[in-house]
């Protein structure tokens, strides 16, 4: 038998809750981690999702028994134990929705090979933890059931992620798939003028300049660092709701990208934030990606999920009887002046130049890493060395 699990993201996802506390700082060594993997075998602009994979990953330990079960746990950096984790996820996905202030949603499914039976105490956890639900499927028509996931992929994500299956992924062989979907739309607290943005050059490495359409904020308060440790320019850019911002970070060196990524974990941590009058040019960007996670993983030390004697007889069957043969990530982002896939809004601003007080400058003209947090929690790290692919 097979068992398949395929996992994607469209944008971004949020975090809150006083209970979870212990979540943050290990799920960062994770992010971490999987952005380190990433780097092995992509190369120009990086769109990732960490914790979209954790949670479609932790859904799949809910049917594992024995060493399979406790390397997914370790490999993800959740709690050791069985219970620990699904108590982690029983109250982390419900704060997964907006506040009002910007648009979220989040879901799981599982899809079931027709006449193929899930055992009832895995069906049970998946409903009650992991929110998901279920629908039986003919995998044996690859092409229908392939279109069928795909259509649902669609409906979660605002027609953003397209074609996440292709009719080869399923087959006659294939018993269960796992999909998670994460949405997200919202505009920042200060939006960037449109009249502002022009064709402004950006230096893709030392040599090479292009122009882009970038962004301009002529002078605003925002949180701002500079680290000397990481030889870089933080800034903070709030999206309206609640303790919601991207975090943008530019090194100082045209080509020192490179470096940035060789300290990730340094990068992630919290920045020691003030608030400073700051110049803003930011270039417009869109990025889609996939990444497969199955080589990820087990690099991460998840080992025995993919083999033949993985022990998956939480779902069904006996050990050896399932597997995991691939995971797959598709991510989406968009980044105009409204905020992140938000309309475009216009924005004029009169000020007196005699009343504007010494500003810093943060010109992001050459590659620059980025994360989304929510709650101090990064959730979506990316890379942009090119804005125009």
């Amino acid at each position: 038998m097979r068992f398949v699990t395929v996992v994607f993201l469209c944008l971004v996802l949020t975090w809150s809750g006083a209970s979870l506390q212990e979540f943050p700082s290990a799920f960062n060594i994770f992010a971490a981690a999987v952005y380190k993997e990433v780097l092995k075998t992509e190369k120009g602009n990086i769109l990732v999702s960490p914790l979209s994979a954790e949670i479609i990953t932790a859904l799949a330990e809910a049917g594992a028994k024995d060493v399979t079960a406790a390397e997914i746990r370790s490999g993800l950096r959740l709690p050791s134990t069985e219970e620990q984790t699904r108590s982690l996820f029983v109250k982390l996905l419900p704060t997964l929705k907006g506040d009002g202030e910007f648009s979220l949603s989040t879901a799981n499914k599982i899809y079931v090979r027709q006449n193929f039976s899930i055992k009832d105490e895995f069906k049970q956890v998946a409903t009650r933890v992991y929110l998901a639900d279920l629908e039986n499927l003919d995998f044996s028509k690859s092409d229908e059931a392939a279109s069928a996931v795909n259509k649902w992929v669609e409906q979660q994500t605002g027609h953003k992620i397209k074609n996440l299956l292709k009719p080869g992924d399923v087959d006659g062989s294939t018993v269960v798939i796992l999909v998670n979907a994460l949405y997200f739309k919202g505009a920042w607290r200060r939006q960037f003028p449109k009249f502002a943005t022009a064709k402004r050059k950006f230096h893709t490495t030392s040599a090479e300049v292009m122009d882009v359409e970038s962004m301009l904020e002529h002078g605003a308060h925002y949180n701002y660092w500079e680290s000397s440790e990481v030889n870089a320019k933080f800034l903070e850019l709030p999206f309206k709701g609640d303790d919601v911002s991207m975090v943008v970070i530019l090194p100082n060196e045209r080509e020192g990208v490179g470096a940035l990524e060789s300290q990730i974990e340094k990068v992630l941590e919290a920045p020691h934030f003030t608030k400073e009058f700051v110049e803003v040019v930011l270039p417009k960007f869109k990025i889609e990606s996939q990444i497969g996670f199955k080589r990820i993983l087990e690099n991460l030390g998840v080992q025995k999920a993919f083999g033949r004697d993985a022990d998956f007889s939480g779902i069904a069957g006996d050990k050896g009887d399932l597997f995991i043969s691939e995971i797959i990530q598709k991510t989406f982002i968009d980044v105009d002046e409204a905020g992140v896939e938000a309309a475009a809004a216009t924005f004029l601003s009169i000020r007196a130049a005699s009343l504007v007080p010494h500003k810093k400058q943060f010109i992001a003209d050459h590659p620059f890493l980025f994360y989304i947090q929510v709650k101090k929690v990064v959730l979506f790290v990316g890379k942009v060395t090119n804005p125009q692919h």
